[in-house]
């Protein structure tokens, strides 16, 4: 099958093509021809305004399979990730059961094999996610494990962090780990704060992450290795990993690409579908993520996803879940919120060429003879996300209803066309 991308503008700093405007021409799967003349194809795709760029790829991303399948399943999350453009997607291990055995592993290679993203297993760092006993991280590295992370769960105790950086240092692998000490988080619901007090919740102290962020760049400091931080929040978080790379520490971080899109105040309405861990932070916090992701400091923007079902949302906000979908509507976001302070390029940046580094990924590029990986999208083209159109199997969004700027129409991966268009 031949596919013709024409008068397609080309964002890829590795091309000679960056920024022009050119016709790209896909055999079989295989980019044949870029910047050619090319007219005849058994598709075509032609959208005023129309962008490629090298796939996208999300450094974090919850799946329910196996175990919680009634909230995401791989072909559900899969569906929402190519509808927003993911072509790889970085897989946290807080499934049932955890991600920790060789088998694991396989399953969700096997299971996704056939599917035109590419959804790729981090093992967890320690055995059922309990911060204790190290697993056998070279072994699930050996059947494919990407990253090592316990995800949602964030790893408490400093032997154990420092095991692990040390562990993976053989062969170059990376420690992910969410900043937040969970005693100073216990029972919270919100950002600490004003409003906590005004509304008489439990609040999350910046505090709490901020201990964490300073304490395992200690650590890192004294085993070596390479620590790369998982939704960040707070303006200390940012300023110590500033300072951290000053030092020449190999770290690394990412924020979700809703942080910036509410504060605190947000949560005045008890809507629980602005219920996020790590919650919405104040103004402050708002701003110096804003300068952290102008200035570099801040290497990548991940979706953040976390289906939740109905029955873990609408409930007292005291009781209901975190999290909020978001891979269909990661672009979008970012490109809504934070185009002040991002040129398209360093977002898509931190969407591409970061995120691959960070994980040791073969680098992606537009040329010829290469398999085509490549996202399709619009970046200032207006649009509305509505629970019918969600692919995910949950509806906790914030997102549903409000009208973003930037829609992904498509992507090429692996052989497989994926389109939000018709054409």
């Amino acid at each position: 099958m031949k596919l013709l991308l024409k008068a397609v503008r080309i964002y890829d700093p590795s091309s000679a093509f960056h920024l022009q405007r050119q016709n790209i021409l896909i055999e079989n799967g295989i980019i044949t021809s870029v910047g050619g003349n090319d007219q005849q194809a058994d598709q075509t795709i032609e959208l005023e305004d129309l962008c490629v760029s090298p796939g996208w790829v999300d450094l974090y991303a919850q799946v329910g399979e196996p175990g919680l399948e009634h909230k995401e399943d791989i072909e559900s999350l899969a569906e929402a990730a190519a509808a927003g453009g993911f072509t790889d997607v970085l897989c946290m291990p807080n499934v049932q059961p955890i991600v920790q055995t060789k088998g694991a592993i396989n399953f969700i290679k096997a299971k996704s094999a056939h599917l035109p993203v590419n959804l790729l297993p981090a093992g967890a760092v320690t055995v059922d996610t309990q911060g204790k006993e190290l697993t056998e991280m070279i072994d699930l590295q050996r059947a494919g494990a990407v990253a090592f992370s316990d995800g949602a769960k964030p790893v408490q105790g400093a032997e154990v962090i420092v095991k692990a950086l040390q562990y993976l240092q053989p062969f170059d692998g990376v420690l992910m780990n969410r900043p937040e000490h969970a005693r100073l988080t216990e029972y919270g619901q919100m950002h600490e704060g004003i409003v906590s007090t005004q509304l008489g919740m439990k609040g999350i102290p910046a505090l709490a992450e901020e201990v964490m962020v300073t304490r395992d760049m200690q650590l890192l400091e004294y085993t070596g290795g390479r620590l790369h931080f998982s939704l960040i929040s707070t303006a200390a978080a940012v300023e110590a990993i500033r300072v951290a790379k000053a030092k020449g520490l190999q770290v690394s971080c990412d924020v979700a690409s809703y942080q910036v899109a509410y504060t605190d105040h947000t949560l005045a309405a008890f809507d629980t579908n602005y219920k996020v861990s790590p919650p919405f932070r104040s103004e402050a916090d708002k701003a110096a993520i804003l300068q952290g992701l102008a200035d570099g400091t801040i290497d990548a923007i991940v979706s953040g996803h976390q289906p939740q079902d109905t029955e873990g949302k609408k409930l007292e906000f005291d009781l209901a879940e975190f999290g909020i979908i978001n891979l269909e509507t990661a672009f979008a976001v970012a490109n809504t919120t934070m185009r002040d302070v991002l040129s398209l390029e360093q977002l898509l940046d931190k969407l591409t060429s970061i995120p691959r580094q960070i994980l040791r990924m073969p680098a992606c590029g537009i040329a010829e003879g290469v398999p085509a990986c490549l996202t399709l999208f619009q970046p200032d083209l207006k649009w509305t996300p509505t629970p019918e159109s969600t692919r995910s199997k949950s509806r906790n969004s914030p997102f549903l209803g409000r009208e973003l700027t930037g829609k992904v129409i498509g992507l090429v991966n692996k052989g497989q066309v994926v389109l939000n268009h018709s054409f």
